[in-house]
Protein backbone atom coordinates (compact mmCIF):
# COMPACT_ATOMS: atom_id res chain seq x y z
CA UNK A 1 0.00 0.00 0.00
CA UNK A 2 1.17 3.56 -0.82
CA UNK A 3 1.85 5.84 2.00
CA UNK A 4 1.17 9.42 2.27
CA UNK A 5 4.27 10.77 1.72
CA UNK A 6 5.75 14.66 3.26
CA UNK A 7 5.30 17.22 1.01
CA UNK A 8 2.25 15.85 -0.26
CA UNK A 9 -0.46 18.88 -1.35
CA UNK A 10 -4.34 18.38 -1.69
CA UNK A 11 -6.45 20.37 -2.31
CA UNK A 12 -10.35 20.11 -2.19
CA UNK A 13 -13.63 21.87 -2.16
CA UNK A 14 -15.21 22.07 1.10
CA UNK A 15 -19.54 21.13 0.69
CA UNK A 16 -22.44 20.16 2.77
CA UNK A 17 -25.81 18.75 2.04
CA UNK A 18 -27.98 19.48 4.97
CA UNK A 19 -25.08 19.72 7.17
CA UNK A 20 -23.66 16.38 6.47
CA UNK A 21 -20.12 16.99 5.12
CA UNK A 22 -18.41 16.75 1.69
CA UNK A 23 -15.09 17.22 1.37
CA UNK A 24 -14.62 17.37 -2.57
CA UNK A 25 -10.78 16.35 -3.65
CA UNK A 26 -9.54 18.14 -6.29
CA UNK A 27 -6.29 17.46 -7.22
CA UNK A 28 -3.20 15.76 -5.25
CA UNK A 29 -4.81 12.05 -4.93
CA UNK A 30 -3.04 9.47 -6.66
CA UNK A 31 -5.09 8.61 -9.88
CA UNK A 32 -6.71 5.02 -9.18
CA UNK A 33 -6.19 2.42 -12.04
CA UNK A 34 -8.68 0.22 -13.32
CA UNK A 35 -11.17 -0.23 -16.08
CA UNK A 36 -14.58 0.92 -14.61
CA UNK A 37 -14.96 2.62 -11.33
CA UNK A 38 -15.70 -0.77 -9.22
CA UNK A 39 -12.12 -1.30 -10.17
CA UNK A 40 -11.01 1.69 -9.35
CA UNK A 41 -12.41 1.34 -5.93
CA UNK A 42 -10.93 -1.83 -5.55
CA UNK A 43 -7.54 -0.33 -6.35
CA UNK A 44 -8.30 2.75 -3.80
CA UNK A 45 -9.36 0.05 -1.37
CA UNK A 46 -5.91 -1.72 -1.74
CA UNK A 47 -3.56 0.69 -3.02
CA UNK A 48 -4.42 4.06 -1.67
CA UNK A 49 -6.17 3.57 1.22
CA UNK A 50 -3.65 5.83 3.74
CA UNK A 51 -4.79 8.28 1.39
CA UNK A 52 -8.47 8.11 2.41
CA UNK A 53 -7.42 8.01 6.03
CA UNK A 54 -5.60 10.94 5.86
CA UNK A 55 -8.73 13.56 4.26
CA UNK A 56 -11.29 11.49 6.25
CA UNK A 57 -9.40 11.04 9.61
CA UNK A 58 -8.39 13.50 12.48
CA UNK A 59 -6.75 16.06 12.35
CA UNK A 60 -7.69 16.84 8.95
CA UNK A 61 -11.56 15.24 9.26
CA UNK A 62 -13.29 13.25 12.02
CA UNK A 63 -15.35 10.55 13.27
CA UNK A 64 -18.26 11.39 10.46
CA UNK A 65 -16.41 12.66 7.67
CA UNK A 66 -17.33 12.40 4.03
CA UNK A 67 -15.73 12.92 1.34
CA UNK A 68 -16.03 12.59 -2.94
CA UNK A 69 -13.21 11.40 -5.15
CA UNK A 70 -13.37 12.61 -9.01
CA UNK A 71 -12.44 10.25 -11.32
CA UNK A 72 -12.31 9.79 -15.06
CA UNK A 73 -15.66 7.96 -16.21
CA UNK A 74 -15.54 4.84 -18.15
CA UNK A 75 -19.46 5.49 -18.70
CA UNK A 76 -19.68 7.32 -22.17
CA UNK A 77 -22.98 8.98 -20.68
CA UNK A 78 -21.33 10.03 -17.74
CA UNK A 79 -20.40 13.77 -17.26
CA UNK A 80 -17.92 12.86 -14.29
CA UNK A 81 -17.73 10.24 -12.28
CA UNK A 82 -17.04 9.80 -8.11
CA UNK A 83 -15.36 7.54 -5.89
CA UNK A 84 -17.10 8.02 -2.11
CA UNK A 85 -15.07 7.35 0.73
CA UNK A 86 -16.06 7.72 4.68
CA UNK A 87 -14.39 6.31 8.00
CA UNK A 88 -14.39 2.54 7.08
CA UNK A 89 -13.81 2.54 3.27
CA UNK A 90 -16.11 3.39 0.40
CA UNK A 91 -19.66 3.37 -0.48
CA UNK A 92 -22.22 2.65 -3.61
CA UNK A 93 -23.87 5.63 -3.53
CA UNK A 94 -24.37 8.65 -1.43
CA UNK A 95 -27.44 11.23 -2.68
CA UNK A 96 -26.03 14.10 -0.40
CA UNK A 97 -23.22 13.98 -2.42
CA UNK A 98 -25.00 13.40 -5.55
CA UNK A 99 -26.90 16.96 -4.51
CA UNK A 100 -23.92 18.78 -3.35
CA UNK A 101 -21.81 17.54 -6.59
CA UNK A 102 -24.67 18.49 -8.96
CA UNK A 103 -24.01 22.16 -8.37
CA UNK A 104 -20.54 21.99 -8.08
CA UNK A 105 -20.63 20.47 -11.70
CA UNK A 106 -22.35 23.32 -13.09
CA UNK A 107 -20.25 25.97 -11.28
CA UNK A 108 -16.43 24.61 -11.55
CA UNK A 109 -17.49 24.21 -15.59
CA UNK A 110 -17.25 20.20 -15.48
CA UNK A 111 -20.40 20.67 -17.26
CA UNK A 112 -20.38 22.89 -20.63
CA UNK A 113 -23.11 25.64 -21.76
CA UNK A 114 -25.41 24.97 -18.56
CA UNK A 115 -28.88 26.02 -19.47
CA UNK A 116 -31.94 27.18 -17.55
CA UNK A 117 -33.74 26.67 -15.37
CA UNK A 118 -32.09 23.26 -15.11
CA UNK A 119 -29.41 21.63 -15.85
CA UNK A 120 -28.42 17.79 -16.50
CA UNK A 121 -25.41 16.69 -15.12
CA UNK A 122 -24.67 12.83 -15.53
CA UNK A 123 -23.08 11.75 -12.75
CA UNK A 124 -21.57 7.78 -12.98
CA UNK A 125 -21.49 6.86 -9.30
CA UNK A 126 -20.56 2.98 -8.06
CA UNK A 127 -23.76 1.76 -7.98
CA UNK A 128 -24.39 3.42 -11.74
CA UNK A 129 -25.26 6.35 -13.80
CA UNK A 130 -27.54 9.08 -11.59
CA UNK A 131 -29.19 12.00 -13.39
CA UNK A 132 -29.14 15.01 -11.36
CA UNK A 133 -30.78 17.79 -12.12
CA UNK A 134 -29.07 21.55 -10.92
CA UNK A 135 -31.31 24.49 -10.65
CA UNK A 136 -29.66 27.61 -12.98
CA UNK A 137 -30.26 31.05 -13.10
CA UNK A 138 -28.58 33.94 -13.94
CA UNK A 139 -25.34 32.43 -13.69
CA UNK A 140 -26.48 30.62 -10.66
CA UNK A 141 -27.08 27.58 -8.97
CA UNK A 142 -29.53 26.49 -6.87
CA UNK A 143 -31.93 23.24 -5.78
CA UNK A 144 -30.52 19.73 -7.48
CA UNK A 145 -33.00 16.93 -7.55
CA UNK A 146 -31.70 13.66 -8.97
CA UNK A 147 -33.32 10.23 -10.59
CA UNK A 148 -32.11 6.80 -8.57
CA UNK A 149 -30.69 3.80 -10.15
CA UNK A 150 -33.43 1.39 -9.40
CA UNK A 151 -34.76 1.07 -5.78
CA UNK A 152 -36.00 -2.43 -4.71
CA UNK A 153 -37.11 -3.84 -1.51
CA UNK A 154 -34.88 -7.16 -0.57
CA UNK A 155 -36.95 -9.01 1.88
CA UNK A 156 -39.52 -7.66 4.78
CA UNK A 157 -39.95 -8.91 7.97
CA UNK A 158 -36.52 -10.23 8.48
CA UNK A 159 -36.23 -11.31 12.66
CA UNK A 160 -32.91 -10.60 14.65
CA UNK A 161 -32.06 -10.38 18.20
CA UNK A 162 -29.96 -7.42 18.78
CA UNK A 163 -27.57 -7.81 21.65
CA UNK A 164 -28.92 -5.32 24.02
CA UNK A 165 -32.17 -4.48 22.62
CA UNK A 166 -33.93 -7.61 21.80
CA UNK A 167 -35.60 -8.96 19.38
CA UNK A 168 -36.40 -6.84 16.33
CA UNK A 169 -37.70 -7.10 12.63
CA UNK A 170 -36.78 -5.22 10.12
CA UNK A 171 -36.66 -4.52 6.01
CA UNK A 172 -33.69 -4.81 3.77
CA UNK A 173 -33.91 -2.64 0.85
CA UNK A 174 -31.82 -1.44 -1.90
CA UNK A 175 -31.68 2.52 -2.61
CA UNK A 176 -27.94 2.73 -4.57
CA UNK A 177 -26.85 1.19 -1.10
CA UNK A 178 -28.74 -1.72 1.08
CA UNK A 179 -30.19 0.03 4.44
CA UNK A 180 -32.22 -2.09 7.14
CA UNK A 181 -35.05 -0.43 7.99
CA UNK A 182 -36.01 -0.39 11.95
CA UNK A 183 -39.00 1.91 13.44
CA UNK A 184 -37.85 3.79 16.90
CA UNK A 185 -40.07 1.85 18.90
CA UNK A 186 -38.86 -1.40 18.57
CA UNK A 187 -35.61 -0.02 20.55
CA UNK A 188 -38.11 1.30 23.08
CA UNK A 189 -37.76 4.52 22.63
CA UNK A 190 -38.62 8.33 20.36
CA UNK A 191 -36.26 10.02 17.82
CA UNK A 192 -35.47 13.18 19.48
CA UNK A 193 -36.40 11.98 22.81
CA UNK A 194 -33.08 10.26 22.99
CA UNK A 195 -29.28 11.13 22.07
CA UNK A 196 -28.02 10.53 18.70
CA UNK A 197 -25.14 8.39 20.47
CA UNK A 198 -28.31 6.21 21.91
CA UNK A 199 -30.08 6.51 17.97
CA UNK A 200 -26.11 5.26 16.64
CA UNK A 201 -25.56 2.59 19.40
CA UNK A 202 -28.57 0.61 18.79
CA UNK A 203 -28.53 0.76 14.74
CA UNK A 204 -25.12 -0.34 14.72
CA UNK A 205 -25.64 -3.25 17.02
CA UNK A 206 -28.40 -3.86 14.37
CA UNK A 207 -26.61 -3.61 11.17
CA UNK A 208 -23.60 -5.79 13.02
CA UNK A 209 -25.93 -8.57 13.77
CA UNK A 210 -27.46 -8.57 10.52
CA UNK A 211 -23.98 -8.87 8.61
CA UNK A 212 -23.49 -12.37 10.93
CA UNK A 213 -26.90 -13.72 9.43
CA UNK A 214 -28.07 -12.04 6.24
CA UNK A 215 -26.90 -13.31 2.83
CA UNK A 216 -27.43 -10.57 -0.10
CA UNK A 217 -27.18 -10.30 -3.73
CA UNK A 218 -27.80 -7.87 -5.94
CA UNK A 219 -28.96 -8.02 -9.97
CA UNK A 220 -25.76 -6.68 -11.30
CA UNK A 221 -22.60 -7.24 -9.30
CA UNK A 222 -21.22 -8.80 -5.86
CA UNK A 223 -19.67 -5.48 -5.33
CA UNK A 224 -22.58 -3.40 -4.28
CA UNK A 225 -24.22 -6.46 -2.27
CA UNK A 226 -23.25 -5.66 1.32
CA UNK A 227 -25.24 -3.68 4.10
CA UNK A 228 -24.20 -0.08 4.45
CA UNK A 229 -26.13 0.55 7.59
CA UNK A 230 -29.93 0.78 9.25
CA UNK A 231 -32.05 3.55 9.12
CA UNK A 232 -34.29 3.90 12.03
CA UNK A 233 -37.50 5.81 11.20
CA UNK A 234 -40.38 7.30 13.26
CA UNK A 235 -42.56 4.48 11.96
CA UNK A 236 -44.75 7.14 9.97
CA UNK A 237 -44.31 5.20 6.76
CA UNK A 238 -47.75 4.70 6.51
CA UNK A 239 -49.61 7.23 8.46
CA UNK A 240 -51.67 9.69 6.69
CA UNK A 241 -50.50 8.22 3.00
CA UNK A 242 -53.00 10.71 1.18
CA UNK A 243 -51.14 13.76 2.09
CA UNK A 244 -46.84 14.77 2.46
CA UNK A 245 -46.78 14.43 6.16
CA UNK A 246 -43.23 14.91 7.41
CA UNK A 247 -41.30 12.38 8.82
CA UNK A 248 -38.15 11.98 10.46
CA UNK A 249 -35.36 9.16 10.32
CA UNK A 250 -31.83 8.73 11.31
CA UNK A 251 -28.93 6.56 8.94
CA UNK A 252 -26.03 4.91 10.74
CA UNK A 253 -23.65 3.82 7.93
CA UNK A 254 -20.41 3.02 7.23
CA UNK A 255 -18.73 2.18 11.29
CA UNK A 256 -21.47 3.68 12.84
CA UNK A 257 -21.33 7.24 11.28
CA UNK A 258 -24.26 9.44 11.37
CA UNK A 259 -25.79 11.07 8.40
CA UNK A 260 -26.48 14.74 9.52
CA UNK A 261 -29.12 14.60 6.50
CA UNK A 262 -31.99 12.81 5.78
CA UNK A 263 -29.82 10.94 3.76
CA UNK A 264 -30.28 10.86 -0.57
CA UNK A 265 -29.65 6.85 -0.80
CA UNK A 266 -31.46 6.31 2.76
CA UNK A 267 -34.94 8.07 1.53
CA UNK A 268 -34.44 6.28 -2.35
CA UNK A 269 -34.44 3.42 -0.17
CA UNK A 270 -37.16 4.58 1.97
CA UNK A 271 -39.56 5.92 -0.57
CA UNK A 272 -39.34 2.05 -2.32
CA UNK A 273 -40.35 0.76 0.68
CA UNK A 274 -43.36 2.65 0.75
CA UNK A 275 -44.30 2.06 -2.41
CA UNK A 276 -43.89 -1.86 -1.89
CA UNK A 277 -46.45 -1.42 0.73
CA UNK A 278 -48.83 0.25 -1.02
CA UNK A 279 -48.37 3.20 1.31
CA UNK A 280 -47.22 5.93 -1.50
CA UNK A 281 -48.17 6.12 -5.18
CA UNK A 282 -46.04 7.36 -8.20
CA UNK A 283 -45.24 10.46 -8.23
CA UNK A 284 -46.49 11.16 -4.40
CA UNK A 285 -44.00 13.64 -2.87
CA UNK A 286 -43.02 13.07 1.03
CA UNK A 287 -41.04 15.04 3.03
CA UNK A 288 -38.13 13.56 5.48
CA UNK A 289 -36.11 15.20 8.07
CA UNK A 290 -32.78 14.51 8.95
CA UNK A 291 -31.05 14.72 12.57
CA UNK A 292 -30.02 18.25 11.48
CA UNK A 293 -33.34 19.10 11.00
CA UNK A 294 -33.02 19.86 7.14
CA UNK A 295 -34.85 18.31 4.55
CA UNK A 296 -35.13 16.42 1.47
CA UNK A 297 -38.17 15.70 -1.00
CA UNK A 298 -38.64 12.50 -2.60
CA UNK A 299 -41.02 10.71 -4.74
CA UNK A 300 -41.36 7.71 -6.95
CA UNK A 301 -41.52 9.04 -10.38
CA UNK A 302 -41.02 4.85 -12.17
CA UNK A 303 -41.99 1.57 -11.94
CA UNK A 304 -39.84 -1.17 -13.52
CA UNK A 305 -38.49 -5.04 -13.06
CA UNK A 306 -35.17 -4.79 -12.30
CA UNK A 307 -33.35 -8.45 -12.25
CA UNK A 308 -36.47 -9.71 -10.77
CA UNK A 309 -37.56 -7.26 -8.36
CA UNK A 310 -40.55 -4.74 -8.69
CA UNK A 311 -38.55 -1.74 -8.62
CA UNK A 312 -38.71 2.04 -8.44
CA UNK A 313 -36.83 4.90 -9.93
CA UNK A 314 -36.80 7.80 -6.95
CA UNK A 315 -36.42 11.64 -7.09
CA UNK A 316 -35.15 13.25 -4.53
CA UNK A 317 -34.48 17.38 -4.11
CA UNK A 318 -32.42 19.26 -1.49
CA UNK A 319 -29.44 21.53 -2.03
CA UNK A 320 -25.79 21.57 -1.62
CA UNK A 321 -23.94 24.74 -0.10
CA UNK A 322 -19.99 25.51 0.36
CA UNK A 323 -18.24 25.90 3.40
CA UNK A 324 -14.85 26.70 2.06
CA UNK A 325 -11.65 25.52 0.39
CA UNK A 326 -8.79 24.08 2.04
CA UNK A 327 -4.87 22.38 0.96
CA UNK A 328 -3.88 19.26 2.82
CA UNK A 329 -0.28 18.85 3.53
CA UNK A 330 2.29 16.39 5.74
CA UNK A 331 5.14 17.25 7.36
CA UNK A 332 7.95 14.75 7.50
CA UNK A 333 8.15 13.95 11.26
CA UNK A 334 4.37 14.05 11.59
CA UNK A 335 3.47 10.70 12.76
CA UNK A 336 -0.40 11.39 13.73
CA UNK A 337 -0.86 13.58 11.37
CA UNK A 338 -1.37 10.03 8.64
CA UNK A 339 -4.41 9.91 10.43
CA UNK A 340 -6.39 8.46 13.69
CA UNK A 341 -9.96 8.63 14.73
CA UNK A 342 -11.24 9.29 18.31
CA UNK A 343 -15.28 8.85 18.62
Amino acid sequence: MSEVHHGVEIRTREMHTGGEPLRVIESGFPSPRGDTILDKIRYTREKLDSYRKFLMYEPRGHFDMYGALLVPADNTKADLATIFMHNEGYSTMCGHAVIALGRYAVDSGLVQSPSSPETRVAIQCPCGLVEAFVEYKDGKTGNVRFNSVPAFVFATDVAIDVPGYGHVTVDIVYGGAFYAFVDDTQYNFRLGEVSIQEVRNAAGATTDALKKKLKLSHPDSDDLAFLYGTIVTDGQDGKDGSRDTQSSNVCVFAERQIDRSPCGSGVTARIARQYHKGYVKLGQAKTFLGPSQAKFTAKAVKEMTYGGFKAVVVEVSGKGHYCGSSTFSLEEDDVIGRGFLLQ
